[in-house]
């Protein structure tokens, strides 16, 4: 295809609410060496979209503006030393920014084939949810087959990803929500859901588990559940956080848990990682992975489609907490 030297891009005018998502008109961004430029079909949204929105998330140099951390669409254009990938490839991808866009360049080690079966909306809920859940639930919290999870925010992309390959691998699962509707998605993905507006969620797991605990939790949360988490451990155990929505600073930590369980307490920023973490990790998702999606199994559950110029919307639901599944923008 002749590309057009502008495109339309959705940014961040200032720091603040839904509101200050708004289209505006930019060059086509260009690939640089190993890099892709890929014609965006379907953009994702996550929650860092709106933490980087609010002025909320760390920003390192070299870092896009521009939000939208993953995307699904068709190679345009091939920066040098690309061997990969081919024009006219479908692909989605991992960005470090820029998906809110109808072009955006990643290196291609970021990328993957879309999955056979998978359309545009479904390809692009893949890459941010799956990367993370790969790198920290099986990756820094170690999760096996026969081995037992807690999964809070059960029914966030993150969530519904995590118990879905949970399942895939064996792994037997608890998942926090905060509703009977939430709580019954999650049990229609097999783990056993916990209402925490209705119970103690260490309790259930102390119960379920004859005090044994869980083996890994992912946790989004961080202070306000840190010390539930350590009752919830077992022995060996390791937290694993990726949020601080209950406050990012622990007060009265117990720190004799952590000792007597030898609990590993770690966390990561996915955005953050080098290009060759990532590389490394979507290698290990096109092994792992990429079969299953194939097969159809652990095929994202979308909760609704927004058109991309409708941003503020999209955001306005994710951060009104209702949604199950991953939210999608559609592009144009």
């Amino acid at each position: 295809m002749t590309l057009p030297q502008e495109m339309t891009l959705i940014e961040i005018t200032t720091p603040g609410g839904p509101d200050v998502l708004q289209p505006r008109r930019a060059d086509v961004p260009v690939a640089g060496p190993g890099e892709i430029l890929i014609r965006v079909h379907a953009a994702g949204v996550n929650r860092p979209d709106a933490l980087q929105r609010a002025g909320k998330y760390p920003m390192k140099p070299g870092m896009s503006p521009i939000p939208g951390l993953e995307v699904a669409g068709e190679v345009v254009s091939l920066g040098s030393g690309v061997t990969e990938y081919s024009l006219g490839d479908k692909v989605c991808a991992l960005t470090n920014g820029g998906g809110y866009a109808q072009f955006c360049a990643v290196p291609a080690s970021q990328a993957l084939p879309i999955p056979q079966g998978m359309d545009w909306i479904q390809a692009a809920a893949v890459p941010e949810t799956f990367f993370t859940v790969w790198a920290n639930l099986f990756g820094l919290g170690g999760a096996h087959k026969g081995q037992r999870a807690l999964i809070h925010g059960g029914t966030s992309g993150i969530g519904t990803t995590a118990l879905m390959l949970c399942q895939e691998f064996g792994i037997q699962a608890f998942a926090t929500a905060g509703s009977a509707d939430k709580c019954a998605a999650i049990a229609r993905l097999g783990a056993e859901p916990i209402n925490y507006r209705e119970q103690e969620f260490a309790e259930v797991i102390a119960k379920q588990t004859d005090g044994k605990g869980v083996n890994v939790i992912l946790d989004i949360m961080g202070a306000s559940y840190l010390n539930n988490n350590l009752k919830s451990l077992g022995m060996d155990g390791h937290l694993v956080m990726l949020g601080f929505l209950g406050g990012g600073k622990a007060h009265d930590v117990d720190l004799l848990t952590i000792l007597a369980k030898r609990a590993v307490i770690t966390g990561s920023l996915l955005r953050a990682r080098t290009r060759e973490e990532k590389a490394a990790i979507a290698e290990q998702l096109r092994e792992y992975v990429w079969p299953v999606l194939s097969a159809g199994r652990c095929l994202p559950i979308i909760d609704k489609v927004y058109a991309y110029t409708d941003a503020a919307q999209a955001h306005a639901r994710m951060e009104g907490g209702d949604h199950i599944g991953k939210i999608v923008l559609r592009v144009e």
